[in-house]
């Protein structure tokens, strides 16, 4: 009953994240954000197999998107059910202020090597290409996407809007079903890819942490322990 529910209110939410699309799609300015919302987002009932998804993670200056910037972006392609590295991207943003040294020592990212990378108006556009026409994919997908939201905001005058699906909520889900208490920590992305037996990567690394949500989610879908096969909607984010 839950589960009919839970595919009930995400079809109602693809429907209006549409509707969405189409609004800001006639009010966005000539450019990449256009471009982005020309294509329809993917249909709630695809099976999975036949979704182009994008894995995604950014690093920052912190948590805040109205106030900490974008420092790198990572992304990578999954296509039937395969990460296709060949597409996978890396960009340094160069940062309008200083780095807080608390910042840095979680992403490791200094001010110097910052300097070296993209204005943010140069790094967006690929991403936005990159992502037409595919679900968005990352661990804690809401920090994604209100950071995308806030630098479209900023840009061009416009939100951002995308399917999501988030690695965090899926395994969320599953342990609320099997009834089981959610251990501290045992959500983090590096955790949650050990006890699916994948390997290690290096944390806070955004492109490592993009193919590290994608191949999590992979694992998550091949260990769905389900009859019936996957759609969009059993993996969209619900709220």
């Amino acid at each position: 009953m839950l589960e009919r529910i839970l595919g009930s209110f995400i079809c109602r939410r693809m429907a209006s994240l549409e509707r969405q699309r189409l609004w800001w799609l006639k009010r966005a300015p000539a450019g990449p954000l256009r471009d982005y919302y020309q294509v329809p987002f993917v249909k709630p009932a695809t099976p999975s197999l036949s979704i182009d998804y994008l894995a995604l993670d950014l690093e920052t200056t912190g948590l805040v998107p109205q106030r900490d910037e974008l420092l790198s972006i990572g992304f990578a392609p999954i296509s039937g059910h395969g990460l296709q590295l060949g597409g996978a991207r890396h960009y340094l943003v160069r940062p309008e202020r200083a780095i807080p040294e608390a910042s840095a020592v979680v992403h490791g990212i200094l001010d110097d090597r910052a300097q070296e990378g993209l204005p943010l108006a140069e790094a967006l556009p690929p991403l936005l290409q990159a992502l037409a026409g595919r679900v968005l994919v990352a661990h804690s997908a809401r920090i994604e996407h209100d950071f995308l939201d806030a630098v479209c905001r900023r840009l061009y005058g416009c939100a951002f809007v995308a399917p999501l699906v988030d690695t965090l909520e899926l395994e969320q889900r599953k342990i609320v079903r099997s009834g089981s208490p959610i251990a501290p920590g045992a959500l983090r992305l590096d955790a949650l890819r050990q006890q699916y037996g994948l390997p290690r990567y290096r944390a806070h690394d955004a492109l490592s942490d993009a193919i590290g949500a994608g191949e999590l989610l992979l694992a998550q879908i091949a260990y769905r322990t389900t009859t019936r096969p996957l759609h969009l909607e059993d993996l969209l984010r619900s709220y």
